[in-house]
């Protein structure tokens, strides 16, 4: 499925924005050096495509700055949740596990801007075995998460949650931890450990790589529609390898939940941004609805 085959269902873009129903993309890097060049563009079409407004999540505190200047320059459409990624960047080919150093580095800015924020993230467990070396890092990674567990708690925001190769482990920290407020992007895990966190009332975002992911369209299959909500990643995880993506493609994962669910595109797109309003209370009153 490309981009454009949206258009048999009848839906077009921006048709919901006028009476405030409208997608919302849960999870993307909007402040990624692939949008510098064109990030009006960008934003613009964003609108057009009926997305009502996007949550920026980090990786890292180098970036926080950036994602609260660009919630500023685009108020009530990108907003922001910072928190520190389990896996930080040491060159272009070269990661590690997330230390309690990264998340030190983190803590001050999160407390200077903790009012503006919808959530924490992006956090998470990534196990992938080219990033973890040893069950030391594991525990790095672990001890990272909990500390932004309780921080979320203390705050009142929700989690923005990654957890790459690390579906059961990352589930049960959270409910170890009592976290209530979960979303967990891009979930690559099997739809019996994503249950788990059904169960605990967690949600889930579903990214346009869909159309070529056979894992998340066995997620979407199991995952009941209520606990399911839109991310794009964007610049990752478009519906085409090694393209740009960016938070117009929402359409692309609405389009294909649509036909797995047997619902009309304008369902998924209601109870999806409905989920997400419920999940992040901060939404309603930064979009004003």
């Amino acid at each position: 499925m490309r981009i454009a085959a949206h258009a048999h269902s009848g839906w077009q873009p921006g048709c919901f924005a006028t009476n405030m129903h409208g997608f919302l993309d849960c999870h993307c890097h909007i402040s990624a050096a692939d949008f510098d060049k064109d990030i009006d563009t960008v934003i613009e079409d964003s609108k057009q495509a009926g997305l009502l407004a996007l949550l920026a999540v980090a990786e890292h505190a180098g970036e926080f700055d950036k994602i609260i200047a660009l919630s500023k320059r685009f108020p009530g459409f990108v907003l922001p949740c910072l928190g520190v990624h389990p896996v930080q960047e040491v060159s272009s080919d070269q990661h590690r596990s997330a230390s309690l150093q990264d998340l030190d580095a983190a803590l001050p800015l999160i407390d200077k801007y903790k009012d503006q924020l919808v959530a924490i993230g992006e956090v998470g467990l990534d196990f992938t075995p080219r990033y973890v070396k040893s069950e030391s890092d594991k525990e790095s990674q672990r001890e990272v998460l909990i500390r932004q567990a309780r921080l979320a708690k203390e705050l009142d925001l929700p989690l923005n949650v990654h957890s790459r190769s690390a579906g059961r482990p990352t589930i049960q920290l959270l409910k170890e931890q009592g976290v209530e407020k979960v979303l967990l992007h891009a979930f690559d895990g099997k739809p019996s450990v994503a249950m788990e966190g059904v169960k605990a009332g967690y949600f889930f975002s579903i990214p346009p790589s869909i159309v070529r992911s056979e894992q998340k369209q066995k997620l979407v299959k199991q995952l009941p529609l209520e606990n399911m909500c839109l991310e794009t990643d964007s610049p990752a995880l478009g519906p085409e390898k090694q393209v740009r993506n960016e938070p117009k493609n929402i359409i692309v994962a609405a389009e294909y939940i649509s036909v797995v669910k047997g619902v009309s595109v304008e369902e998924v797109m209601q109870v999806t941004t409905r989920n997400a309003l419920r999940l992040f209370p901060k939404l309603k009153s930064a979009i004003k609805l």
